[in-house]
């Protein structure tokens, strides 16, 4: 273990504009860690993806795979005697969750043998933490990031996502699941309420979901 989470590899989870990245950065830079970032803006299907969804749902997500997958097992190989942990602002079975949200059935099932392939043996984060924001924050946040191929992202597919994510946490019963109420809070800005993250992210939780709203 390292000296200061009882974890090596945690997964910062959320949906779209919940702030996964910036808190990863934030975790990796105060203790240590190697961070792991995905990397959307690699993928040249994400922007028309967008525009017209089923058209362009099953390369989109195609390409999500194979780079996260490609990334972590880099990531995980190379990890530093000297580093703590890692650090990552997505877990590989959101590729899963994703497909299954944005694909049609014909495509689900091929992209589910894929997945599945390559799943195999890839290890699992020993903390996922869900950063868990209401669709209209997230909404509020997407628009002050301005990533121009974000603009076109509605609220039902947000909620649709959130969905998905829930009745998988529901199913999974192998990892601890730590979901962070934090709708509105800035613990870029205000470090009072990262330390409070951070407090939550030194202890220890058995496999299954652990809610707390932070205030």
């Amino acid at each position: 273990m390292n000296t200061f989470f009882p974890y090596n590899f945690i997964a910062i989870e959320g949906n779209i504009g919940a702030g996964k990245s910036t808190l990863s950065k934030m975790i990796a830079k105060d203790f240590g860690g190697r961070l792991v970032l995905e990397r959307f803006d690699d993928n040249p299907f994400l922007p028309y993806f967008y525009e017209n969804p089923e058209r362009y749902a099953f390369p989109v997500e195609l390409f999500f795979m194979t780079e996260r997958h490609k990334q972590l097992q880099e990531e995980i190989a190379q990890q530093s005697l000297f580093e703590q942990f890692i650090v990552s602002d997505y877990f590989f079975l959101k590729t899963l969750l994703f497909a299954k949200n944005n694909l049609k059935e014909e495509e689900y099932r091929l992209f589910q043998r894929l997945f599945y392939i390559l799943n195999a043996s890839f290890p699992k984060p020993e903390l996922l933490v869900y950063l868990h924001r209401s669709v209209p924050q997230l909404l509020e946040n997407i628009q002050k990031r301005g990533r121009h191929f974000e603009k076109d992202i509605s609220a039902e597919y947000l909620l649709q996502i959130q969905h998905t994510y829930f009745d998988f946490f529901k199913l999974e019963q192998s990892l601890p699941i730590l979901i962070l109420e934090i709708e509105s809070i800035d613990f870029q800005s205000n470090k009072n309420y990262y330390f409070q993250l951070i407090e939550l992210l030194k202890q220890q939780y058995k496999p299954g979901i652990q809610t707390i709203r932070i205030k």
